[in-house]
């Protein structure tokens, strides 16, 4: 694919479920239509928000299949592919592009805490395996600390052709910074906290993939939209009303029930989150409702 079109707002999205924690793929077509009418750049099947880490490989491609056919082409769909070890997220990744994946995500491996040397062979023996364009993922909060340094996303990016980008969820835009700085031109550096998406702008990446797109994406559009004009006061607005939201569901329910119930809130309902977490209570679920109002939702 054209890697220039890997930009802009890429939402994780959620990933349907019955009440008894069984896939609903049934469910995947109205989430995507809900974030394509607000004009998304981009979906991310079986990522982070997508319960990835709860999904066997048979559910993933489940999933991804559900995806690639809402979606029909109308935008890049990205495919979550990482795993603990590199013999599983080369099978992951071989398995989404046989599947129509237009790029893939490959999050660092976690529970293990790989070298830097270690990582950069993890990655570049993916990227071998697939021709389709690969993002690492790093994201140190959920990887035991985990992390790609600019020094090794560098080399990567160097060695390997179609490693053409990262989501970076490290949180630290001066790290960001050097990522891009030590990265050729046109590496595609995604911010993965919702909160930083203007700051990251501002250095120079070229989009985000942020949970709460799930439940906002015409704030981020609107964010990307008006940087891209010029008008930052503007864009700053609109995201002080992301960062309200995302830096309050956290206080509501555990990850990610808070994104789904929203959805349900929103008329787009994809169930439970899978156990061990549980959904939202009542009580949980009406200051979701008023915070989602706070942010200008009619709910």
């Amino acid at each position: 694919m054209d890697i220039s079109r890997l930009r802009g707002i890429i939402p994780p999205l959620a990933t349907p479920l019955y009440a008894d924690g069984t896939l609903n793929t049934g469910a995947i077509p109205a989430l995507v239509e809900y974030v394509l009418a607000a004009g998304v750049h981009g979906v991310f099947a079986t990522g982070s928000q997508g319960e990835a880490f709860a999904l066997s490989a048979d559910e993933k491609r489940q999933v991804l299949d559900a995806v690639l056919a809402a979606a029909n082409g109308r935008v890049p769909v990205m495919a979550g592919t990482g795993a603990i070890t590199t013999r599983d997220a080369v099978a992951l990744s071989r398995a989404a592009e046989s599947a129509g994946a237009d790029c893939l995500s490959v999050i660092t491996p976690y529970f293990v805490t790989p070298a830097q040397d270690e990582l950069y062979a993890h990655f570049a023996e993916v990227a071998s395996a697939v021709s389709i364009p690969v993002l690492a993922y790093s994201n140190p909060s959920r990887t035991g600390g985990v992390r790609l340094t600019p020094d090794t996303l560098a080399r990567l990016a160097a060695d390997c052709p179609n490693i053409v980008g990262i989501k970076d969820s490290g949180g630290d835009l001066a790290e960001m910074a050097a990522m891009i700085r030590a990265c050729p031109p046109g590496f595609r550096v995604f911010v993965g906290r919702d909160s930083l998406l203007y700051g990251a702008l501002c250095y120079g990446a070229v989009g985000t993939v942020a949970l709460s797109a799930n439940l906002v994406p015409e704030l981020f559009v609107g964010v990307y939209e008006a940087f891209g004009a010029g008008d930052h006061a503007r864009a700053r607005a609109l995201q002080d009303r992301i960062t309200l939201l995302r830096e309050s569901l956290p206080g509501i329910g555990s990850y990610p029930a808070p994104v789904k119930a929203g959805l349900a809130l929103l008329g787009v309902p994809v169930g439970p989150p899978r156990r061990p977490i549980f959904p939202l209570n009542e009580a949980q679920t009406e200051r979701l409702r008023a915070l989602l109002r706070q942010v200008g939702k009619d709910v």
